[in-house]
């Protein structure tokens, strides 16, 4: 089954409760949050206290995408404010393993994710502790970039996955839309974040239904 997380940092900030609401009830499966500390992305956004406020809105999965240079240090904030998954980056600072057992530890799903030049065998190593892979098909900071074809790294990562007799959700995030959407389906993806073809959209409902279909 095909989920939809739409990212918040699409959202209009002004109304951001209503515009999580809004996504609940419009069919999203998941919320994407994506944290961005200004230091391993050029960019800055939410801290756990509005993950806390959010928490308030829904009770849909939050997806935390920690872009931040030492996740280790801040999981348990996370955690606290009412992640269900957090996925952090293989480039980070924090040793991999020990952040992974961190997450597992106080009950949250793993996740780890891959930017657009780093080969996805990076994450091979990690793949039995793993609950979700995240495939990045823009470079990290910013929402509304251009979508890169990472359809070979999807595929390659399922063949593993596959041949190891494990089954992780395989997410993909950036310029994700009903266009480009069955491009990553047909590779092995499975969780699609999508930020401006679901907040940009005049029907949010029709959108996540056309990306889910």
């Amino acid at each position: 089954m095909i989920k939809i997380a739409p990212s918040v940092l699409s959202c209009d900030f002004s109304k951001i409760g209503e515009e999580v609401k809004s996504i609940d009830e419009c069919g999203a499966d998941w919320i994407h949050i994506d944290v961005m500390d200004g230091h391993f992305v050029p960019n800055l956004t939410f801290g756990a206290p509005v993950v806390k406020c959010f928490r308030k809105c829904t009770d849909k999965v939050f997806d935390c995408h920690l872009m931040i240079s030492n996740p280790l240090e801040y999981v348990e904030d996370f955690v606290k404010a009412g992640a269900d998954i957090i996925n952090f980056h293989v480039e980070c600072d924090s040793p991999i393993d020990a952040t992974l057992d961190k997450i597992r530890s106080l009950g949250c799903k793993t996740g780890l994710a891959v930017k657009p030049n780093t080969p996805v065998e990076a994450v091979f190593d990690y793949l039995e502790k793993l609950d979700l892979i995240l495939i990045m098909t823009v470079e990290p900071g910013f929402g509304g970039q251009k979508f890169m074809d990472m359809s070979d790294k999807i595929k390659a990562l399922r063949a593993e996955c596959k041949k190891r007799g494990l089954c992780p959700d395989i997410q993909v995030d950036g310029g994700i839309s009903p266009a480009t959407a069955p491009v990553v389906v047909n590779a092995g993806a499975n969780v699609l974040v999508a930020g401006s073809a679901v907040f940009g959209a005049e029907d949010r409902k029709k959108a996540i239904a056309d990306l889910r279909s």
